[in-house]
C-alpha cells in the first residue's frame, strides 16, 4: 500500500528497538502519577486487576490495529488513511491533531519533573516539602516555569534531531533499563518503612466489594491515555516496522511493559503515600499533581538522611518516563509535516519545534500572566484545556472512528492480512469481534463519561 513516490523514510534497527520505542511512548507521566492514584482512589487490587484484563484485552487489539496500519501503508496518521480515499483523511487529521495539542503542555509539566530533579540535588528535600508553596510558588513564576520547560523541550528536540536510529533507539536503550532499574529500588526501600506493608496489602489485594461502574471507565480511561492509542503514535512507529518482525507478540511485549511500569509506580507510591497518609481514600483526595509534587516530596523528607538520594532518584525516574513519551510524541509530529507537507526531515522538524515552544509558551502563561483565563471554569488552566480536549474528546472520537473504518470499511481482513505476514493470527476472530462490536461500545463509553463528568453530569 505504501505510496512509490513516497519520501524515504526512518526505518527501526529491529523489532526490539520498536518494541523498546513503543514501550518508551506507552511508558510517561500517566502510568508515574495517574495511575497510582487511581488504584489507591478506585480500591486498589480491585483497580489493577480490572485495568490488567483491560490492556490485554482492548488495549492490544488497538494496539496491533494502529501498528499493522502503519506498516501497510507505509505512511503517518494522514497519509495511512488518506491511501483508502481522500474523504477518509480526516479520521487521519484528528489523530494528527492529538499530539500536537499534547506536545506542548507535557513539556511544561516535563518542565516541572526536571525542575524537582534538579532541586533535590541543590535546594535539598526539607525546600520542596513545605506543604505545596514550592510547587505553587514554581509553577506561577514568570521566569524558572519557562526557563525548565525549555530545558526539557531541548532535550527532547536532540534526541529526535538525531533521527530513529542514531537518537530514539539509543536514548530509549538507556533510559527503560534505567528506569526499571531504578523503579524496582525504589519500590523495594519503599516497602521497608513503617506502614508501607498495609499500603501494598491494599494496592495488590482485590476488594470485588468496591468494584464499580466508575472504576471501570477511569481504568479504561487511563489505558486509553497510558499506551498511547489514537494519537498517530502508534501508526507512525508501525509505519518504521520491516515485514519480518511478528506484529502480534511486539504489541503482547508493548502491553507487558506497560503493565509492569504501572505496577511498579503504584507499588512505590501507594505504600509511600499510606505512610504518609494512612488511608486509601485520603491518597486519592490528593489526586492529580500535587500528589507527586505536594505529597511524595513530604513522604520522602521522612526518610532521614536517605531523603535527598531518594527523591533525586524518584523524580529522576519520572523525568525519564517523562521524555520518552515526549520523545514519540514530538516524532510522531515530525513524521507528520514530513509526510504531509513532503519536506526534509530537518525542515519538518525546525517547523515542529517553532510551533512547540510558542505554543507551550502560551498555555504556560496560563499560570502566571493569562492565569485570568479559565476555560472549564473556575480554578481551570490552558493546560486544564489542552487536556480535556486531547484526551477526553479527540483521542475517544479518533478511536470510534478508527474501529468502524476498520471493522465496518475496509474490513478487518485487511489488517489481518498484514498481521499474518510475519506469523500466524491465532486469535483472528476474537480480534474481528473486538474490533468491530466491542472497542467502538467501550470507547463510545469513555467519550460520554470524560465530557459528562467535565460538566457535572457524571461522578468520577
Amino acid at each position: 500500500m505504501a505510496s512509490n513516490d513516497a519520501p524515504a523514510r526512518s526505518a527501526w534497527s529491529g523489532k526490539w528497538a520498536f518494541i523498546l520505542a513503543a514501550a518508551a511512548s506507552a511508558v510517561g507521566l500517566g502510568n508515574m502519577w495517574r495511575f497510582p492514584y487511581l488504584a489507591a482512589k478506585y480500591g486498589g487490587g480491585t483497580f489493577l486487576l480490572t485495568y490488567l484484563v483491560l490492556v490485554f484485552t482492548l488495549g492490544i487489539s488497538l494496539l496491533l490495529l494502529e501498528t499493522a496500519l502503519g506498516r501497510l501503508t507505509g505512511q503517518s496518521a494522514i497519509g495511512a488513511f488518506k491511501q483508502f480515499g481522500k474523504k477518509y483523511a480526516i479520521i487521519g487529521v484528528l489523530a494528527s491533531i492529538v499530539p500536537f495539542i499534547i506536545v506542548p503542555y507535557y513539556s511544561i509539566i516535563g518542565g516541572w519533573v526536571t525542575k524537582y530533579t534538579a532541586a533535590y540535588v541543590f535546594e535539598g528535600p526539607a525546600a520542596l516539602a513545605d506543604g505545596g508553596n514550592f510547587f505553587t510558588g514554581f509553577i506561577t513564576s514568570n521566569v524558572e516555569s519557562f526557563l525548565w520547560m525549555f530545558v526539557f523541550m531541548a532535550i527532547v528536540f536532540v534526541v529526535v534531531a538525531r533521527g530513529v536510529k542514531g537518537g530514539i533507539e539509543k536514548a530509549n536503550l538507556f533510559m527503560m533499563p534505567a528506569l526499571i532499574v531504578v523503579a524496582v529500588g525504589i519500590a523495594a526501600y519503599t516497602l521497608t518503612m513503617p506502614g508501607a506493608l498495609e499500603g501494598a496489602a491494599y494496592y495488590l489485594v482485590p476488594d470485588f466489594s468496591k468494584f464499580s461502574p466508575e472504576l471501570v471507565i477511569s481504568a479504561l480511561g487511563q489505558m486509553f491515555y497510558s499506551l498511547s492509542l489514537a494519537m498517530g503514535i502508534m501508526i507512525t512507529y508501525g509505519s518504521y516496522l520491516d515485514k519480518k518482525s511478528s506484529l502480534t507478540q511486539s504489541v503482547v511485549r508493548i502491553g507487558g511493559f506497560d503493565i509492569g511500569v504501572s505496577f511498579l509506580a503504584g507499588l512505590m507510591i501507594v505504600p509511600a503515600a499510606f505512610v504518609a497518609m494512612g488511608s486509601g481514600d485520603a491518597v486519592a483526595a490528593k489526586s492529580g499533581p500535587s500528589l507527586m509534587f505536594v505529597i511524595l516530596p513530604e513522604v520522602f523528607a521522612q526518610m532521614g538522611g536517605a531523603a535527598q538520594f531518594v527523591g533525586f532518584l524518584f523524580f529522576l525516574l519520572v523525568l525519564f518516563a517523562a521524555l520518552t513519551s515526549g520523545i514519540s510524541l514530538m516524532e510522531t509530529c515530525v513524521s507528520i509535516v514530513q509526510d504531509g507537507a513532503k519536506w526534509s526531515r530537518k525542515k519538518a522538524l525546525i517547523a515542529v519545534m517553532a510551533f512547540i515552544v510558542v505554543t507551550g509558551s502560551l498555555v504556560n502563561l496560563g499560570y502566571n500572566g493569562l492565569s485570568f483565563i479559565e476555560p472549564l471554569g473556575a480554578g481551570t488552566t490552558m493546560l486544564d484545556f489542552f487536556d480535556f480536549i486531547s484526551n477526553s474528546v479527540l483521542m475517544p472520537i479518533v478511536a470510534l472512528l478508527t474501529c468502524i473504518f476498520v471493522g465496518w470499511v475496509v474490513k478487518p481482513k485487511l489488517i489481518v492480512r498484514e498481521v499474518t505476514l510475519s506469523g500466524p493470527f491465532k486469535l483472528e476472530k476474537a480480534w474481528t469481534i473486538m474490533i468491530k462490536y466491542v472497542a467502538p461500545v467501550l470507547v463510545t463509553v469513555i467519550l460520554v463519561a470524560f465530557v459528562a463528568a467535565q460538566f457535572g453530569l457524571f461522578k468520577m
